[in-house]
């Protein structure tokens, strides 16, 4: 990279209120609390990514703050699509609500239609391309890929180094998983045939979210040998804690510190943090539930940003991209 520091990547996948509590009516009151976030971040001179889904970007607060830190340049706005409740419409399940299917197993012609849709709206609302995209659930695919190409993204984030994703799907009759297992650690131009290998000539960059396994000789050497079998590889991250992700949960503050030193240490060129929109509300999510759990988070994030402020300079998605092409 041409910069003498590393860079730190803020991805929120900004959604509606508590969308674990699956329910038919999706509110968006998160919207109102993004701006601390966002006064935070500027506060270490960081720009986070705002991956927008539908209902957010129909939230009238959400779209003034939007317009807000694009007019600042401190923020950049992308795309985040869930399957279930974005247009147009289609009945995949008995009850897609609640099963919360992922976009990839849709039709390919309604996979298309729903990210033209949201495309055209986030570009309308905020007059602005999109160009950074998340998968809903982070189920993303070849297919997924080459469709966000065709609509001119040049990022995708959809990738959780060393996840298996618990939820499986069918695919042409059999039982699938999302298995990032071995999937790099730090970003490459992505083989939209196959998502594992990279592409010098792709035009779509994948930047993982950071997600590093830290763990003693012994357990990697076990690790090393295991078969690839899901619920093998589960257990042993169970066993040592790991994969280590940059994301806050209240209890991995120093977790989060030792990706940065990870990352130092074996000279990624970024590191990518993420949270949910309703995660900063209290009762917007399972994990930050009150008040107090709300000032421990932000106690958290503050920590870690003042960390990584001394080692790390601080981009959006897309000013990443250019820097990462000209390094090539």
């Amino acid at each position: 990279m041409n910069s003498q520091l590393p860079y730190f990547l803020i991805t929120i996948d900004t959604e509606g209120d508590n969308i674990w509590q699956k329910s038919d009516i999706i509110s968006t009151d998160n919207a109102k609390y993004l701006l601390r976030f966002q006064k935070l971040s500027e506060k270490y001179f960081f720009k986070p990514t705002y991956l927008t889904n539908y209902e957010m970007a129909k939230s009238k607060v959400f779209s003034n703050f939007a317009k807000d830190v694009l007019a600042n340049n401190t923020a950049e706005i992308g795309m985040h699509l869930h399957a279930w409740s974005s247009p147009p419409h289609f009945d995949l399940t008995n009850d897609d609500q609640n099963n919360m299917p992922f976009l990839i197993e849709y039709p390919e012609e309604i996979i298309y239609n729903k990210v033209e849709l949201l495309t055209n709206l986030l570009e309308d609302q905020f007059g602005t391309k999109m160009q950074t995209h998340r998968a809903g659930r982070w189920a993303f695919n070849e297919k997924y890929a080459q469709i966000i190409n065709n609509f001119g993204y040049i990022v995708d984030c959809s990738v959780i180094p060393h996840i298996i994703l618990d939820k499986q799907f069918y695919n042409e009759g059999q039982l699938k998983s999302i298995n990032y297992n071995d999937y790099s650690c730090t970003p490459y131009f992505v083989d939209l045939n196959n998502l594992i290998n990279t592409d010098p000539s792709s035009s779509l960059l994948e930047i993982p979210l950071s997600s590093i396994i830290i763990e003693k000789p012994i357990a990697s050497t076990i690790r090393q040998y295991l078969p690839r079998g899901l619920n093998l590889h589960r257990l042993l991250n169970r066993f040592t804690s790991n994969p280590h992700i940059l994301r806050p949960n209240g209890q991995n503050l120093n977790k989060m510190v030792k990706i940065l030193d990870y990352a130092l240490q074996y000279n990624f060129p970024c590191v990518e943090f993420m949270l949910h929109s309703s995660e900063l509300m209290p009762g917007g999510s399972p994990y930050f539930t009150d008040k107090d759990s709300i000032e421990k988070l932000y106690n958290d994030i503050e920590i870690l940003f003042q960390s990584a402020s001394k080692r790390f300079k601080g981009v959006t998605c897309k000013e990443f991209y250019f820097i990462f092409f000209k390094s090539k």
